[in-house]
């Protein structure tokens, strides 16, 4: 009697602490989003319930049996399939109901040579089921190395462990269904938006503010005549308060009209884009570069005097090393003016750049006089 009476003590124990560990799992479940979290869950629960050796979770997969997953000390048959009528578990998933061998060797819902290669000999297999248990959509199955006889108490976890997997598992469908729903909302709402803001004025203003505070010349990608002169105006004043020694540099691309004329816009924009890189190429990062004309650039160099003569060689330098590369049908060829910033008298951007593009014509009328 004593015995009887510890007997049924320890089972009670043993279920009531079962119970504890299984009402943290099922917070657990709660908290899962994706059916890799779930299968963790359960494959760590169904062995510590049941102090097996290995659990494995299986989903019902168009006639077949997927083994999702497995926990186990040695290796079962993790992302294979078998067809139902082979498998206990394809058997616990159709009839939506237990499974319980205490020997697989003489069981005969499952195929001998299923556990042959295996540690298994006893094991017990419960169903993932819909609501009102109609139909299954997968199993939980847990086994022993050594015959064992399931309980009636481990095998009533199992199945309050399954289905809480089941309510999860509904929980993850429901969890992408909302957030599927959730980005169609978003999109649906950007969409109205921007529609929105593309018919009303203020939309119209913005891109008026945009176009107009637009700064970069589209095909070279250097500063255009409006972002030039914001950026070389700041760089005077600079100059005037620190006596920084300032020029402006003049080049226009002397063939462009030639270019245009003979072989035509696209091999003229090509000769403005290779020019303007050549530039680029042959300034320094503190030089202020822009296209402010179609044929024409403007750079405010600042530094030392002989600056402005370094670069021009360098320009010189670089263009003819390309035009040796005859890449173009034609050599590119540029004229230079330059023209010193007197920090102490008055003089306007503006002029310094036509006194800039003047020095070029002064260059070759001197030129023509001194051919030599």
């Amino acid at each position: 009697m004593t015995n009887e009476y510890d007997s049924a003590l320890a089972t009670t124990e043993y279920y009531l602490r079962s119970m504890e560990h299984l009402l943290a799992v099922v917070q657990e479940l709660c908290s899962a989003h994706t059916l890799e979290e779930i299968t963790k869950i359960v494959l760590v629960a169904v062995r510590k319930l049941t102090s097996s050796d290995g659990a494995t979770f299986v989903l019902s997969d168009n006639g077949f049996s997927y083994y999702v997953d497995e926990d186990a000390i040695s290796p079962m048959w993790k992302g294979q399939r078998f067809p139902m009528d082979t498998t206990i578990s394809g058997w616990v998933i159709r009839n939506c109901q237990p499974g319980i061998i205490a020997d697989v060797s003489v069981d005969p819902r499952s195929s001998h040579y299923f556990y042959e290669n295996t540690f298994i000999k006893s094991m017990a297999m419960v169903a993932i089921c819909t609501k009102g248990g109609i139909a299954a959509i997968g199993a939980i199955g847990t086994y022993w190395g050594q015959h064992h006889q399931p309980t009636h108490e481990e095998v009533k976890l199992l199945q309050l462990l399954a289905d809480s997997t089941a309510i999860a598992m509904d929980n993850i469908a429901i969890y992408a269904e909302l957030n599927r729903q959730l980005s169609d909302r978003t999109t649906a709402l950007e969409i109205a938006q921007i529609t929105l803001l593309q018919e009303t004025q203020e939309r119209k203003a913005i891109e008026a503010e945009i176009r107009r505070i637009s700064h970069t010349d589209e095909l070279t990608g250097l500063h255009n005549r409006r972002g030039f002169y914001l950026m070389a105006e700041q760089q005077l004043r600079l100059a005037k308060r620190s006596q920084i020694y300032t020029s402006v540099m003049f080049i226009e691309l002397s063939t462009l009209e030639y270019i245009n004329e003979i072989f035509g816009h696209e091999f003229a924009e090509d000769a403005i884009v290779i020019t303007a890189n050549l530039l680029k190429r042959s300034l320094r990062n503190s030089d202020t570069l822009g296209r402010i004309e179609e044929d024409q650039f403007v750079v405010l160099v600042q530094g030392y005097q002989l600056a402005c003569e370094v670069i021009e060689q360098r320009m010189e330098a670089n263009i003819h090393q390309f035009n040796q590369t005859q890449q173009l049908p034609f050599p590119l060829s540029v004229n230079i003016g330059v023209y010193p910033y007197d920090s102490s008298q008055t003089i306007s951007l503006d002029d310094l750049v036509a006194l800039a593009h003047l020095n070029i014509h002064q260059r070759k009328s001197a030129k023509s006089e001194n051919p030599q």
